[in-house]
C-alpha cells in the first residue's frame, strides 16, 4: 500500500511540523510571534498520517490548533505560514490570526471556527452534499476527547449514521481537554458512544503514522462504498501546555516520560532505517527549508491596520474544494495517471 517514498514523505511531514513548531516557540519567546502559540508537538502522526490517505478532493474540515501537518500535507506555504504567525503581509489571514484557525479552499483545507467540535457538523454537511451528488469523496473532521462531550458532536454523528454518510470522524484522543482528564469527562468511551448511534468505530495507536494512514484509507473505501461513516479513535498525548503559555503542571510527570518514549518520529525514524530506508538527510532539508521560510517571513512588512475591515463581507462566489491539493500517496497519483 505504502512504497518507500511514501513512507520518506511521511517521516518529512511530520519532522517539518515539528521542526516549524520548535521554531514557532522560540520565536514567540522571542517576541516574534504575537499572542501565544499552539503546536502539536508529540502528535504529528496523526494530523500527516490522516491528511495523506485521502484524496486531493477530499476536504478537511478542520485542520485544529494541533493539526499544523494537514496544512503541510496539502501543500501550505512555508513563508506564507510564518508570515501568518508574526502578523505579517500574508496571503492565509492578512496579519489578522496567528494560530492555526484558517484554511485554503484550493487545498482542500476547510476554515475552522475555534468552538468544538462545531466543524463536526459542516464536514457533516459536506459529505450529505457528495451524497446528493454522487460524487466519490468523503470529508474528514479532526476533534478532540474534550469535544465529543458537547451536543454538536452528538448531531453530527446522529446524523452521519442515519444517512450513512461519508465522512471520516477523527477523534485525536490525547487524553485532555486543556487540563480536564477523561475520568472528569465522560463515563463511557466516545468508540462505545459512536457505535451506540450506529457509527462504525475503531480505536488505534495515534502515535504510529502507518495505523493513522491505513485506519483513514479503509475508512475512506468504506465511506465511497455506501457504507456510512467511520470514527477512528487514535490515542496519543498532548506531550506538553494547551499553549505557549501553559506549564502543564497539572500533567503526572511519569505519563509524559512514558508516552515520550513512544514519539512518534523517533519511532518511526527508527523503523525506516531499520528496515534500509534512507533518511539521514530529511532533518537537514527540512531546517534548510524552515530556516528559509522564517528569514523571507521577517523580511516580510506587518500588515497595513487600515486594511483591517477589508474582507468582513463575503464577495463573489466561493472557491471550488481541492482544485489546487496535491496527490501525497502515491496510491492517488496512480489513479490519476
Amino acid at each position: 500500500m505504502l512504497h518507500e517514498e511514501d513512507r520518506i514523505a511521511l517521516l518529512r511531514h511530520m519532522v517539518l511540523m515539528r521542526t516549524i513548531e520548535e521554531q514557532g516557540i522560540s520565536l514567540y519567546k522571542k517576541g516574534k510571534i504575537p499572542g501565544s502559540f499552539y503546536d502539536g508537538r508529540g502528535q504529528e502522526a496523526i494530523s500527516v498520517g490522516a491528511t495523506f490517505a485521502l484524496s486531493p478532493q477530499d476536504p478537511v474540515c478542520s485542520p485544529l490548533i494541533r493539526d499544523l501537518g494537514a496544512h503541510l500535507v496539502r501543500g501550505v506555504d512555508l513563508a506564507d505560514l510564518f508570515r501568518h504567525y508574526m502578523g505579517r503581509e500574508n496571503p492565509i489571514s492578512k496579519g489578522r490570526e496567528g494560530n492555526i484557525h484558517f484554511g485554503d479552499r484550493r487545498l482542500g483545507v476547510v476554515g475552522p471556527v475555534s468552538m468544538l467540535p462545531d466543524m463536526m457538523v459542516v464536514a457533516t454537511g459536506l459529505a450529505m452534499a457528495f451524497q446528493m451528488r454522487d460524487e466519490r469523496r468523503c470529508s474528514l473532521s479532526f476533534f478532540g476527547d474534550g469535544a465529543t462531550s458537547r451536543g454538536d458532536w452528538h448531531e453530527a454523528m446522529n446524523w452521519a449514521a442515519v444517512e450513512r454518510l461519508p465522512v471520516v470522524f477523527m477523534l485525536e484522543d490525547n487524553q485532555l481537554a486543556y487540563s480536564t482528564s477523561q475520568e472528569r469527562q465522560f463515563a463511557v468511551h466516545p468508540v462505545v458512544r459512536a457505535e451506540a448511534y450506529g457509527v462504525h468505530a475503531v480505536a488505534i495507536d495515534g502515535n504510529d503514522v502507518e495505523a493513522v494512514f491505513a485506519a483513514t484509507h479503509e475508512a475512506r473505501a468504506r465511506a465511497l462504498r455506501g457504507d456510512g461513516p467511520t470514527l477512528i479513535s487514535a490515542t496519543t498525548m498532548r506531550m506538553h501546555g494547551h499553549g505557549a503559555h501553559d506549564d502543564a503542571r497539572y500533567v503526572d510527570a511519569e505519563l509524559l516520560a512514558a508516552w515520550g518514549a513512544r514519539d512518534p518520529i523517533a519511532g518511526y525514524t527508527a523503523r525506516l532505517e531499520a528496515a534500509g530506508v534512507a533518511v539521514a538527510e530529511v532533518q537537514a532539508e527540512v531546517d534548510a527549508a524552515v530556516a528559509a521560510a522564517i528569514e523571507a517571513a521577517l523580511a516580510t512588512p506587518m500588515a497595513d491596520p487600515a486594511t483591517a475591515l477589508d474582507g468582513v463581507f463575503a464577495t463573489g462566489e466561493a472557491a471550488p474544494i481541492g482544485t489546487a491539493a496535491p496527490a501525497a500517496w502515491s496510491g492517488h497519483r496512480e489513479l490519476v495517471a
